[in-house]
């Protein structure tokens, strides 16, 4: 009997990994295109301060210079990586083997494959020449409208006034029983029924490392307009604009050196990074990126 359960667990949770095997194809295929470089260090922040990005996400970069941002608060994963000193021990490693960590149970190699993931798939922008829209925003997108009725999954706290002083109507689906309630103008809930009947979806990508895609994409499946917004944004976006998202926003490094050393010090890091945005309806598509790089000199 415990042979059956665990073989329908590990059954269910490679069905909502789906996105992930479906994600790591794209990067194989990248590998494909050409030699990737290796992993030249990981950054991780001095301290893990939840509702704060720079000590939120750890960095894999390239020795191409090339960065990826990840999600670092899964389980003990961020005292696990400070004692296991893995910029030692992942230096040199190709960069598609750590990033096929992304399919591994354990949350540090998830942790750190996706962050290689991510890292790949910047590359793979620059190469293509695939400029990335740092004009826009998530809540330029957004357009909140009086009336509206917009979901959020995870607490964008600076974005709240903003939706709310639109005359938007606000429910923000939240993990944590703690930040459960009613506010001025808007609600946090623990039930992702009442994401339902919204417009407009807001969400973390957070759920892209956290085996919970699939739910939150089933529980906003009436929205119009879906966005997947944060660092670990930086992946390519082709199969979740098969999901039905409309927009991924995510977070370039644009100054390697500023970024490192913000880092190791502690400090924001912010000013050496830029957002940007690729929307579904002017992303040239994955197949097309590819051809490009294929044909250059």
């Amino acid at each position: 009997m415990a042979d059956r359960h665990e073989s329908r667990d590990a059954g269910s949770r490679e069905g909502r990994r789906a996105f992930a095997h479906e994600l790591l194809g794209r990067i194989e295929a990248i590998a494909a295109l050409g030699p990737l470089p290796a992993v030249a260090r990981v950054h991780l922040p001095l301290a893990a301060d939840e509702g704060s990005r720079e000590s939120e996400f750890c960095g894999v970069e390239l020795d191409d210079g090339s960065i990826g941002l990840s999600f670092l608060l899964l389980g003990d994963t961020f005292a696990r990586l400070r004692s296991d000193s893995p910029a030692q021990a992942l230096r040199g490693m190709p960069a598609l083997e750590l990033a096929r960590g992304y399919l591994d149970d354990d949350p540090v190699r998830r942790t750190l494959g996706f962050a290689a993931v991510n890292a790949i798939s910047q590359r793979f922008f620059r190469e293509a020449g695939q400029a990335l829209d740092t004009a826009a925003d998530s809540i330029g997108s957004l357009d909140p409208q009086p009336g509206e009725r917009i979901g959020m999954v995870g607490l964008f706290g600076p974005l709240v006034p903003r939706i709310v002083g639109a005359g938007a109507s606000l429910v923000v689906l939240e993990l944590q029983s703690r930040l459960a309630g009613e506010h001025d103008g808007w609600r946090v809930t623990l039930d992702p029924v009442e994401l339902a009947d919204c417009e407009k979806v807001l969400c973390t990508t957070t759920v892209l490392l956290n085996d919970t895609l699939d739910a939150v994409l089933d529980a906003v499946r009436g929205a119009r307009w879906i966005a997947f917004v944060g660092p670990g944004g930086g992946c390519v976006p082709d199969d979740l604009f098969a999901r039905g998202v409309t927009l991924l926003g995510g977070t370039a490094i644009v100054d390697r050196d500023g970024f490192a050393d913000a880092v190791s010090r502690g400090q924001p890091w912010g000013r050496y990074a830029r957002k940007y945005v690729i929307a579904r309806d002017r992303y040239p598509g994955f197949d097309r990126l590819c051809a490009k790089i294929a044909r250059a000199p």
